[in-house]
């Protein structure tokens, strides 16, 4: 019988190897027809860049970014499946041997101890996790490698809850206007709007993790979700800010049940590079990795 949690821990590994250097299809397909259909010749020489870093890092199975990012894996643990708390563990373990094998340039900075040298916290938040309990036997990760440039431009604001979605589409106008240049453009931005503080911007991430023009089931989002797309293209930011190709490639957006008093909307932006890439382990130990 296969060791459950061993199979985690070697999953988690290749998953980090493989979201640093493999972006999924239809952010590598939309990037490389941004290219093709820009005009300017800054933008489209720093979209052609950008691909020929892409093909790069994939064929040579490199890191396609010096920033590989802060680890965080969404989790979902079926009832039956084999292992609950050793799943923490054995991802904590991945992050670990990915720092060295792939390599993944160290990024957790303690504040009183410095870095750590293998991209886990010495306080057991880093890698961050998002854990969810769902029915069935089975396991599903998603590794997310967030880069320190787009995640320093996210922002989360209290909306007065009187202006209602208006606010909402203000304050994601607002945001994405004060990124500009900084987070390496074009963007996919995830907006979570209700629960708490926290919630919010947990939602936002989440978003990010659908992928491109697929857009919300529920009609009234997704309508608002290609509004937000080709409002937010308007500001004309475009490749790395130079004001030419697209600003951002998508938009997602994800709803919670809020507070009477109060209107959290989280946005939470990626640069050029979404990384993430998933799998689902069974009980018996198999493996399926999803499409890249």
């Amino acid at each position: 019988m296969k060791d459950i949690a061993q199979v985690v821990e070697d999953t988690a590994a290749r998953l980090l190897k493989i979201a640093a250097t493999i972006l999924p299809t239809e952010v590598k397909n939309t990037l490389i027809k941004d290219e093709a259909e820009t005009e300017g010749s800054l933008g489209k020489s720093q979209l052609h860049a950008i691909n020929e870093n892409v093909h790069i890092a994939e064929t040579q199975s490199k890191p396609m970014c010096q920033d590989t990012g802060l680890v965080a894996f969404f989790v979902k643990i079926g009832d039956k499946f084999p292992i609950r708390s050793e799943v923490k563990t054995a991802l904590i373990e991945a992050t670990k041997k990915a720092t060295s094998s792939v390599p993944l340039r160290p990024n957790a900075v303690d504040m009183f101890k410095g870095n750590t040298k293998n991209n886990v916290g010495l306080r057991g938040y880093v890698p961050w996790f998002y854990f969810d309990l769902v029915e069935g036997d089975k396991c599903e990760i998603i590794a997310m490698p967030k880069g320190g440039g787009s995640s320093n431009v996210g922002k989360m604001k209290m909306v007065p809850p009187g202006k209602g979605i208006k606010g909402v589409k203000e304050f994601v106008v607002e945001a994405v206007a004060a990124a500009g240049p900084l987070g390496c453009p074009p963007y996919t931005v995830g907006v979570g709007v209700g629960g708490g503080e926290d919630m919010c911007m947990n939602l936002g991430k989440k978003a990010l993790l659908r992928p491109l023009y697929e857009y919300h089931e529920d009609e009234k989002i997704a309508s608002l979700e290609k509004e937000m797309l080709q409002t937010l293209n308007k500001l004309e930011i475009g490749a790395m800010g130079l004001g030419e190709g697209s600003s951002v490639l998508d938009v997602h957006m994800e709803f919670a049940a809020r507070h009477p008093a109060s209107l959290p909307v989280g946005v939470v932006i990626s640069c050029w590079a979404l990384r993430h890439a998933g799998a689902t382990i069974d009980k018996e130990g198999n493996v399926e990795y999803h499409p890249q």
